[in-house]
C-alpha cells in the first residue's frame, strides 16, 4: 500500500487521530528505514470475557499488524488492581491479584482469535510498576499537575456533585501514561473513553524525552439493543466465546440500521463495499435480512470457522423458519409432580426470579413443547415417563425430565 492507502485503511471506523500528520510522518519514516512502528493497546483484565465491543480496537491493532508493524497487547495487571475510573460515577470495587491473573490468562487466548500470536508482543505493566518504590512514584507524580488531572471530565463531575474521588483513582491516568514511556510506543489505540489517559501518555513521553505517540480513538460499539454501549452488565453483549449459534441469533436480532455500524466496526470490508451493500438494501435490490446473514457469518468465521457459520445459519433457519428446536438441547432433571410454571422456570434456571418468570410468561415469551403459555397459574404435570421442552425467548431451550 502507498502511505495514502495505509492512512485510509487505518482511519476506517476511527473517531479521531491525534495527530494525522504525525501518523503520516511515522509511517513514512518506517517505510524509509524499515523499522516497524510500536503500536500499543492496553486492556485491564477486570472481567474474564472479551465481547465484540472490545474487538473494535483489537481489529485496529490487527490492521497495523497486517502492515508489518510491531503490535503490543498490554495486559494491565497492575492498573487493573486500581480500576479504570473512565466514565464511572463511583469508585470501582478493587479486584484481587488472583482475580486479575485468572482473567489475564483468558485474555491471552481470546485475543489470538484476531491477532497473529507469532507477531504479537504480550506485555504486563506489572513488569515495571511492581519495581516502583515510593521514591519512583513521587518522581513520576512530579511530571503532572493536580490541575491537569482534575481537568478530566468525570473527575470534575464527581467533585461538582460531591461524590467520592479516591486518590488511587487520580493516579490511574498517570500510571497508564507511564506504560507508553516504558514501551516507547509510537502509536496508542483505545476507545473514546480513553482519550484523556492516552493524551496523558503523549505528554509524559515528552517529559521523558521521547517522541510523543500518535493517538487513535475508536468508537464504543452499541450493544444489540442499539442504544447503550455493549456491556455484559446490561445484557446487550455478544461474547466472542459464545457458541456460533448464539452469536448468529444475536446478530440477527439487531436492527437494520445498526447492521451498518457493525459492518463498519466488526468486519474488514472497505467503506465503499459497505456503501454498495447499503445501496442494494435501500433500493430493494437485496433483502436486508440476507445482508445481515452475511454479517453474522463473517463475525462467526472470525471467532469460530466458516463451517461453524454455515451450521449456525442452518440451525437458525430450522428453529425460526421451521419452528423446530435445535439438534442439541441441554437436559435437566427435576422432581416429578405438579409444578407451577413460574416455579419450574426458576427451578430450571430459565428465569432468575419468580418476578422475572411471571413477566416472561405474561409477555408471551414461554413455550412448552412448542405451545405458548401466557397464564402464570398454569400447572405442569411432570410424569416419570415424560420429557418437556421449555423454550424461553427466541433462543433458549431446555429439555426437562422427572427424576428417575
Amino acid at each position: 500500500m502507498t502511505i495514502d492507502e495505509q492512512l485510509a485503511y487505518l482511519s476506517k471506523g476511527t473517531v479521531e487521530i491525534i495527530r494525522e500528520e504525525d501518523l503520516r510522518a511515522k509511517l513514512e519514516k518506517s517505510a524509509r528505514t524499515g523499522v516497524p512502528l510500536r503500536v500499543k493497546l492496553g486492556a485491564d483484565p477486570t472481567a474474564p470475557d472479551i465481547h465484540l465491543g472490545h474487538t473494535v480496537v483489537i481489529r485496529k491493532l490487527r490492521a497495523f499488524q497486517e502492515l508489518g508493524h510491531t503490535v503490543i497487547f498490554l495486559i494491565g495487571d497492575f492498573t487493573g488492581l486500581i480500576g479504570d475510573p473512565s466514565g464511572k460515577s463511583a469508585t470501582r470495587p478493587q479486584l484481587t491479584r488472583r482475580d486479575i491473573e485468572a482473567n489475564a490468562e483468558t485474555y491471552k487466548t481470546q485475543i489470538f482469535k484476531l491477532l497473529d500470536p507469532e507477531k504479537t508482543e504480550i506485555r504486563f505493566n506489572s513488569e515495571w510498576m511492581d519495581k516502583f518504590d515510593a521514591y519512583d512514584f513521587a518522581r513520576l507524580a512530579s511530571h503532572v499537575t493536580v490541575k491537569q488531572i482534575l481537568e478530566r471530565d468525570d473527575f470534575e463531575k464527581r467533585l461538582a456533585e460531591n461524590r467520592p474521588l479516591a486518590l488511587h483513582e487520580v493516579l490511574y491516568p498517570l500510571v497508564m501514561a507511564y506504560d507508553s514511556v516504558a514501551l516507547e510506543a509510537d502509536v496508542e489505540l483505545g476507545g473514546t473513553d480513553q482519550k484523556f489517559n492516552m493524551l496523558m501518555g503523549r505528554n509524559l513521553q515528552r517529559e521523558y524525552g521521547q517522541e510523543p505517540q500518535v493517538i487513535i480513538t475508536n468508537p464504543l460499539l452499541e450493544g444489540t439493543d442499539g442504544v447503550e454501549k455493549m456491556s455484559k452488565s446490561l445484557g446487550n453483549y455478544i461474547s466472542i466465546n459464545e457458541p456460533a449459534s448464539e452469536m448468529f441469533g444475536k446478530v440477527m436480532s439487531i436492527s437494520d440500521d445498526l447492521m451498518w455500524r457493525y459492518y463498519e466496526l466488526l468486519t474488514d470490508l472497505r467503506m465503499e463495499e459497505i456503501a454498495r451493500l447499503r445501496g442494494e438494501a435501500e433500493s430493494g435490490e437485496r433483502n436486508p435480512r440476507d445482508i445481515k446473514v452475511e454479517l453474522a457469518k463473517r463475525i462467526i468465521t472470525d471467532f469460530h470457522s466458516a463451517q461453524d457459520a454455515e451450521r449456525a445459519e442452518e440451525e437458525f433457519n430450522r428453529i425460526f423458519r421451521q419452528k423446530r428446536a435445535p439438534d442439541e438441547v441441554e437436559e435437566r432433571e427435576v422432581a416429578a409432580g405438579n409444578w407451577k410454571l413460574p416455579r419450574l422456570l426458576v427451578e430450571t434456571e430459565m428465569a432468575a426470579s419468580m418476578g422475572e418468570a411471571r413477566r416472561l410468561i405474561e409477555q408471551g415469551g414461554v413455550s412448552l413443547d412448542g405451545e405458548r403459555q401466557s397464564r402464570v397459574d398454569y400447572e405442569v404435570d411432570l410424569k416419570m415417563d415424560r420429557a418437556l421442552l421449555i423454550q424461553v425467548g427466541k433462543r433458549r431451550f431446555l429439555r426437562v425430565r422427572a427424576k428417575g
